[in-house]
């Protein structure tokens, strides 16, 4: 009924090895450098925007206007915007400051502030085997984030299985296994039947029980990506995380959400009812290094003032090491020249 797609660590580890050795390795690029690079749009917008308003003059009320007309275009969203906006008044009154070329900074720590709750990093170590529940809508680049979650699990020595659980799109199955054959990861995926529906939630139960007996550290369970208004799908969404806890009793351990950052405001709906459905611990954002405003971001956040979802990584282009744990200070930097 399933097929076992299984690394080459599995079928030749002699093989494998001699692969390690042959390949290169490529040159390391700095968290600030690879995030500036993918934030190059964003930055080219939304800085010069606050370059021209912070270049001198006067701090007066068409100044707030001004930066509020920025923020609210760059995807900040409602709630971010008027806290950071008030936060900024405050700031302005206590510190004295007078010229508009003052508040670039003030601004920038306001926004390390606002976005530091986000920046929770997941810790895996507490469970074994880990198992990763990954859901979100059609073409945010799931699948794609899963293989280079795989990969970042693996290149901190992990073991890693892959669970094809996204059995309605045709490609989704080939593309999962063509993501675990680029990280030498074995993939559990379901044979497909001509005129016979498969069973996402089927997969997953037997993948995770593979990761017990093989010892494995890491299982990533991939789901079918669908609207948040289909609610049938919603539903079976739902079974396939009880069904992991048949399983193991207290899993899936964390359940993430993948974005497109570019869908801006759309995102925090589509956080809202996936966390209705499973009780989302954790977000992928993806797509930053496109044309994404960034102000995302900010919008989460300041969606949830009192207990953010944690964003626990950001995707900054098409690589293997290309997704990357989220740093609010670092990611604030990158947005300003």
């Amino acid at each position: 009924m399933f097929n076992i797609f299984k690394s080459k660590k599995d079928s030749d580890e002699s093989s494998s090895e001699t692969a390690k050795n042959e390949s290169v390795s490529e040159e390391k690029i700095s968290f600030t450098s690879k995030i500036r690079d993918g934030l190059s749009r964003t930055r080219q917008n939304f800085g010069k925007q606050l370059s021209g308003l912070f270049g001198g003059g006067r701090i007066d009320e068409a100044l707030y206007e001004e930066l509020e007309t920025i923020l609210l275009s760059a995807d900040a969203g409602v709630n971010a915007t008027e806290q950071l906006l008030g936060n900024l008044r405050k700031r302005v009154k206590r510190d004295g400051l007078t010229d508009a070329a003052q508040l670039k900074l003030a601004l920038q720590e306001l926004l390390v502030e606002l976005l530091t709750p986000l920046q929770q990093p997941l810790d895996t170590t507490t469970k074994k085997p880990f198992v990763l529940m990954i859901a979100g809508v059609n073409g945010v680049g799931k699948t794609t984030s899963i293989g280079k979650l795989a990969y970042y699990f693996k290149s901190q020595g992990k073991s890693v299985l892959l669970a094809a659980g996204d059995t309605f799109r045709a490609a989704a199955r080939e593309q999962l296994v063509t993501w675990g054959e680029r990280n030498d990861i074995t993939v559990i995926a379901q044979e497909s039947e001509p005129g016979k529906k498969s069973d996402p939630a089927a997969v997953i139960f037997d993948a995770v029980n593979a990761a017990k007996a093989r010892d494995i550290d890491i299982v990533l369970a991939d789901t079918a990506g669908r609207l948040t208004t289909q609610l049938h799908l919603m539903e079976e969404i739902k079974k396939v995380k009880r069904v992991i806890g048949k399983a193991i009793p207290d899993a899936p351990h964390e359940v993430l959400v993948v974005l497109d950052a570019n869908t801006g405001q759309n995102a925090i709906m589509q956080v809202k009812v996936f966390d209705e459905a499973l009780g989302v611990t954790g977000l992928i954002l993806t797509k930053l290094d496109g044309t994404a405003k960034g102000g995302v971001i900010a919008a989460i956040s300041g969606q949830y003032p009192q207990n953010p979802p944690a964003l626990r990584f950001i995707g900054l282009g098409e690589g293997l090491e290309d997704l990357k744990p989220f740093d609010a200070r670092e990611f604030v930097d990158a947005l300003f020249d």
